[in-house]
């Protein structure tokens, strides 16, 4: 069965009755150049272990079960599973789990279903209503994953791989690379999916840190100052910083003068380094 042809997903789908979710975000890859490009992407062998969030009907499933030992893939669509015994009845080494990957507990799943892996990677196309939330349980979780490469919206996908300090950053792009080192692939047309999404999509990979590139004296108050800071991109720093964290404009302004900010300065100017001078001093 061709999985990247319309034709033939129409049929399958009608075949088990199947209509697709505006609200769970489905849709589904018939570019035949995709899956086969994210999969090779990992650098993946039979030792490796993957976890895909979100296999839909299996077009990505199909090629990492090619090139990996193991593919455990978290689906939170019921209705799919009929049709993932199906299309992917001659992968092996493919197992579907039921479940919201948002609410388990996805170190738990990872230590029970990859114990004898000597490498573990993620992989998903991932439906948009999530992307920011999920990429960021799986670095915060700071779970034993290498890489983890997914397809998210390219305007997001342009926003986390942003240098930060340039007009594109925000603060997801300074929490995601404070975790990881972050490298766009290659652009992902609208037209590649069914239904045909009204945007376009980008692949990006994830290289998990084994240290951050700053140091914070405490991390969750940086994480803090970063959210705050951009909590108003159209204010400057200092009034953001001031009335997010309800924290007088003096206190504020003295704190960017030692770090050698301006206080018209407005935080995608900021660098990592200075967020983390600025937890330090406010």
């Amino acid at each position: 069965m061709d999985l990247c042809s319309y034709s033939e997903i129409s049929s399958l789908l009608k075949r088990h009755g199947f209509t697709f979710s505006k609200s769970l975000g489905q849709n589904f890859i018939i570019n035949k150049k995709i899956c086969p490009a994210m999969a090779e992407s990992l650098g993946a062998d039979d030792k490796t272990g993957v976890l895909e969030i979100g296999p839909g009907i299996g077009v990505l499933t199909k090629e990492l079960c090619a090139v990996a030992g193991k593919v455990v893939s978290v689906e939170l669509d019921s209705r799919l599973f009929p049709i993932l015994n199906e299309t992917l009845a001659e992968c092996k080494n493919a197992e579907i789990v039921e479940g919201d990957a948002l609410k388990m507990d996805l170190g738990a799943l990872v230590k029970e279903k990859f114990s004898g892996a000597n490498d573990i990677k993620v992989c998903a196309n991932l439906p948009y209503y999530i992307t920011s939330p999920i990429i960021m349980k799986l670095i915060e979780s700071k779970l034993p994953v290498s890489e983890i490469v997914v397809m998210v919206q390219k305007e997001a996908a342009d926003r986390l791989a942003a240098e930060i300090g340039s007009r594109e950053s925000g603060a997801l792009t300074v929490a995601a690379q404070y975790y990881a080192e972050i490298e766009k692939l290659f652009n992902v047309g609208r037209g590649s999916f069914m239904p045909q999404p009204k945007v376009d999509s980008a692949v990006i990979k994830l290289t998990v840190r084994k240290e951050p590139p700053v140091r914070p004296a405490d991390e969750e108050r940086f994480f803090r100052i970063v959210r705050a800071a951009f909590a108003q991109r159209r204010k400057t720093a200092l009034n953001s910083l001031s009335s997010s964290l309800n924290v007088p404009k003096e206190k504020v302004k003295a704190a960017l003068a030692e770090i050698g900010r301006n206080e018209n300065d407005r935080a995608e100017k900021f660098t990592m380094q200075e967020f983390a001078e600025l937890s330090a001093l406010i």
